[in-house]
């Protein structure tokens, strides 16, 4: 299977670290690594594009109220 690396969410897309299991705000790429910022702002992080996805709807929905409750994962 081909892989694509315009797969991924764009710059400001809120996307899905699957190996973190963290949620952020697709920041822009550098060095081969997407930069995500947290919802609730803070320090970006790097991520490995075949790890990133985008949001699906449940968890687009449901992330500003984790933000909100202090309970996302994205926090640690």
């Amino acid at each position: 299977m081909a892989s694509n690396q315009q797969t991924g969410p764009g710059i400001g897309a809120l996307a899905k670290d699957t190996a973190s299991g963290r949620i952020g705000v697709v920041m822009g790429a550098v060095g081969g690594r997407v930069q995500i910022r947290p919802t609730g702002g803070g320090r970006e992080w790097d991520a490995v594009p075949d790890k990133v996805r985008p949001l699906s709807a449940l968890e687009e929905l449901s992330a500003p109220l984790a933000t909100r409750n202090g309970n996302s994962r994205e926090r640690l």
